[in-house]
């Protein structure tokens, strides 16, 4: 059964739009107004949480997030229309998809419907936080980490769920496509790792490379497998794709890549456009000979990739408006939007009173 109903606080403002330069609007923090907490503790299951003003939270400095890294989170956008409706675009594959990663780390979770309940509540007390149709999206962040206090031994007392939210521009601004470095040092994730799970230790080990490429020149980082360091794997936060001929190709879900939404959409779609799409181990010389590469990612949406560099070895690829990728993104953007009709069942309509 669906969690029930909560009323917005009664100081939600029914202003239209909060105080926001929106053409200036980045990919960053901003302060909403407000957060969504569920506790649960050790041997019980989460109940319905509240929506609370958006504040700092007291944690223990024992807590198992800061003593081991147990916490995970999510990421997902709530959309305007042209005609005033606020979309989500599969919040319940999010919902899964942190179940299955809480699983790993050895965590309680939200069911499917608390989850979606709590994103739908937090997009809706921040509502005049959601750009103008356009202009932006309302960035979602969902949070499960072990908040109760642990030192060596099990089990946790206590873990939390909590979700904020944030207006944000397009998280890649060049439009030209990005321009990679292959990292050929570093490791993002390893065989029976975490990689294939959005823990929140996967990222922070590898601002060391990204920092450099960034100071480079270089927009992101492509990184290799662990096993061997000669096939691609994923970007930093986004799933990787290319197109050879009429063959899409994407490495093969397994361990060390996340299972991407927009990637699994990207498939779909790639297929309805007469594609063969292919799940693979692709080795660097296959991807460095693709016609076209792009990335995916809830917030990369599609974006294309314009070049790649490999030791100094500088490999461009096909961009413009004629590219799959451009295609993609268009398809899926106006989905996600609500400018045309949505077939596929991916997008969730949410109103006052945000039924879960």
């Amino acid at each position: 059964m669906a969690p029930s109903a909560q009323p917005l606080p009664m100081s939600v403002s029914d202003e239209k739009y909060a105080n926001v330069k929106w053409e200036e609007l980045a990919f960053g923090f901003v302060r909403t107004d407000y957060m969504y907490v569920a506790k649960c503790n050790h041997g019980e299951s989460f109940q319905e949480g509240k929506i609370l003003p958006f504040a700092d939270l007291q944690l223990n400095p024992c807590a198992a997030v800061l003593q081991y890294g147990q916490g995970l989170y999510e990421g997902l956008k709530a959309y305007r229309t042209e005609d005033g409706r606020i979309l989500l675009f599969r919040p319940d594959q999010n919902g899964l998809r942190i179940q299955a990663g809480a699983d790993r780390l050895y965590m309680p979770y939200p069911s499917v419907d608390q989850f979606v309940s709590a994103i739908k509540q937090v997009a809706l007390a921040n509502k005049k936080w959601i750009p103008p149709p356009g202009k932006g999206t309302l960035y979602i962040r969902p949070i499960l980490f072990g908040s109760g206090p642990i030192l060596g031994s099990f089990p946790i007392p206590e873990t939390t769920f909590t979700a904020f939210a944030c207006p944000v521009g397009r998280y890649h601004k060049d439009n030209s496509g990005l321009n990679l470095k292959i990292e050929d040092k570093f490791r993002r994730a390893f065989p029976s790792g975490t990689g294939g799970v959005k823990s929140i230790t996967n990222y922070s080990p590898v601002w060391i490379p990204l920092a450099e490429a960034k100071k480079q020149g270089f927009s992101d980082i492509l990184f290799l497998d662990a096993a061997t360091g000669k096939n691609v794997e994923e970007l930093f936060a986004a799933n990787i794709f290319m197109l050879k001929g009429n063959v899409v190709s994407t490495p093969t879900i397994a361990g060390t890549i996340l299972p991407g939404v927009t990637r699994n959409c990207v498939m779909e779609l790639c297929r309805d456009f007469g594609y063969q799409v292919e799940e693979r181990v692709i080795p660097l010389e296959d991807f460095l000979d693709a016609d076209e590469t792009f990335c995916t990612g809830t917030a990369s949406i599609v974006t294309s990739i314009a070049s790649v560099t490999f030791k100094d070895k500088k490999t461009a690829f096909k961009t413009g408006e004629e590219t799959l990728a451009a295609k993609l993104y268009e398809t899926l953007n106006d989905i996600q939007t609500g400018r045309v009709e949505d077939t596929k069942g991916w997008t969730v309509e949410i109103d006052r009173y945000h039924q879960g």
